[in-house]
C-alpha cells in the first residue's frame, strides 16, 4: 500500500513538473511575446498539470483560446 502511494506521488510530481516545462517553452519559444493566450505559471497549472498531465496542458490553452473568443 505504501509503495503504491508513493509511486502515484512521484508520478503526479513528474508530469507536474514536464507539464510546467512544457508550458514554460510554450510561452517563451512558441507564442509571440504580446500573446494574450500564455498560460501562467501558478499553482493552479501546477494542480492540472500534475493531476491530467500534458492533456491538461492542453486544456490550459484551450481555456485561454476559448477566454479570447
Amino acid at each position: 500500500m505504501e509503495k503504491k502511494l508513493t509511486s502515484a506521488v512521484i508520478n503526479f510530481f513528474i508530469r507536474a513538473i514536464v507539464g510546467m516545462a512544457l508550458i514554460f517553452f510554450i510561452n517563451q519559444f512558441v507564442l509571440p511575446s504580446d500573446s494574450s493566450i500564455n498560460v501562467g505559471l501558478n499553482a493552479v497549472s501546477f494542480l492540472t498539470s500534475g493531476s491530467l498531465g500534458i492533456p491538461g496542458v492542453c486544456l490550459l490553452y484551450g481555456i485561454m483560446c476559448y477566454k479570447i473568443l
